[in-house]
């Protein structure tokens, strides 16, 4: 999905964000403004919005000498996502539908994302998600898809959603016992993106093989995949796309497996995916 100009406002707002939740002082704020209205005048519009924001991104935390601008944030998100298992465990349990009920759980952990245009609280997402319907619903063939797959790939998103993802790939590793299941974060931070390091703080390999991707960019860009990380990818039987920056790289590419999952959160995307702002969507490529 190619950069659209309403992204620029976008993206120049997020870079905003950044003074407000780190508490900055009016002259670094003014630092990181006049550095964000430099480099976005050069965004490419032939590349996506994941594509444009890393090296704004990037420019930002030399800028303040801070490796991971939201590290302490993403240790919060997590911390408060983890407060709502017993909740998210006992609607999968009584599920008649277990994996249905557990993709909808790994969409309402899709909320937590600092780099959406529209924000929302998780505890009435969790409140409504379950009944809430896919307004793009490929749910049957993502089933079918499963019932013959032996290598699952899971794309991951922000720190926080990991939390629910965890309980998403333990329901599926329990329906399907013979899958093989391989968790893509990202290659170094990124806005809020998940990493290694914080998938491992929540116990992500647990569960499934902790694969870092080699992206430096907040969505999965293919080309900047690392090798090992390409070759697993290529190979998967099933990819499940979680986030809309996923969507933003790998919507193109129609000839993979992918199924993307996420709540749609700008209107770049909705009018991309066919689908308006708030509603949930699970997509076949």
């Amino acid at each position: 999905m190619y950069l659209d100009q309403r992204c620029l406002t976008c993206i120049y707002d997020q870079s905003k964000r950044v003074g407000t939740l780190l508490n900055l002082t009016s002259e670094q704020k003014n630092a990181i403004d006049s550095l964000a209205r430099r480099l976005i005048e050069d965004f490419d519009t032939d590349q996506t919005p994941p594509h444009n924001a890393a090296p704004l991104y990037e420019a930002i935390a030399r800028l303040l000498g801070i490796r991971d601008l939201y590290g302490d944030f993403k240790k919060a998100s997590s911390l408060k996502a983890k407060a709502f298992l017993p909740l998210c465990q006992t609607h999968i349990e009584q599920s008649t539908a277990p994996l249905l009920s557990a993709l909808k759980t790994a969409v309402a952990g899709n909320v937590i994302d600092l780099a959406a245009v529209m924000l929302y609280d998780l505890s009435e997402e969790l409140e409504k998600i379950y009944h809430t319907p896919f307004a793009i619903d490929d749910f049957s063939a993502l089933q079918a898809t499963l019932q013959k797959t032996k290598t699952l790939v899971y794309l991951a998103d922000n720190a926080g959603e990991e939390i629910f993802d965890k309980l998403c790939i333990q329901t599926i590793r329990r329906l399907y016992p013979t899958i093989d299941v391989y968790y893509f974060v990202r290659g170094r931070p990124i806005i809020n993106d998940l990493t290694y390091e914080d998938a491992m703080a929540s116990g992500m390999d647990e569960v499934a093989t902790l694969v870092d991707s080699g992206v430096p960019t907040p969505g999965l860009a293919f080309e900047l995949m690392s090798p090992s990380a390409r070759e697993l990818y290529e190979k998967a039987d099933c990819i499940l796309s979680k986030g809309m920056g996923n969507f933003e790289c790998l919507n193109e590419r129609s000839d993979d497996p992918i199924f993307f999952l996420f709540k749609v959160k700008c209107q770049v995307v909705a009018e991309a995916v066919g689908a308006t702002l708030g509603d949930i969507v699970c997509k076949k490529s």
